[in-house]
């Protein structure tokens, strides 16, 4: 297989891939909650992980304007997901937290999301699984540069 048939077969892999993690995305954001939007489960996920956050802070991980970072933090604030408390630093400004209710939600979707990813990859070694993560790790270091 030439370079270029490589590159455009890896570029019809990882559309499949960005298809079915899209359409993943949304059945997850289900179980959190019947509510939670997509793009707003994404952003709980980041905020449960590393935060509390200030939202000009998430605009910029999140690469998107203020405006859509506050709607979809009050989205989170309405479904109970998130919470603002005042940032410590400077009064004026809020930083945004998850729930305990949305940690615990989030942990029993990732517990199962796990669970079922080892059934589908059961027959892959600890080598061949091992080997594909730095693979993706490695792609997606290289694509960040750009």
């Amino acid at each position: 297989m030439t370079r270029a048939e490589s590159l455009r077969h890896l570029e019809q892999e990882v559309g499949v891939m960005i298809r079915r993690v899209r359409r993943v995305v949304g059945v997850r954001a289900q179980l959190v909650h019947e509510d939670l939007q997509p793009a707003s489960y994404l952003m709980l996920g980041y905020v449960a992980e590393h935060g509390p956050l200030r939202a000009s802070s998430m605009a910029e991980i999140f690469a998107t304007d203020k405006g859509a970072i506050s709607r979809q933090v009050q989205h989170l604030v309405d479904l109970g997901l998130v919470a603002r408390v005042p940032d410590p630093d400077d009064r004026r400004a809020s930083l945004v937290s998850a729930t305990d209710e949305a940690v615990s939600r989030l942990e029993e979707v990732a517990r199962h999301r796990r669970k079922w990813l080892g059934e589908q990859l059961g027959d892959w070694t600890d080598a061949r699984l091992d080997e594909f993560a730095s693979e993706l790790a490695a792609y997606n270091e290289a694509l960040s540069r750009s």
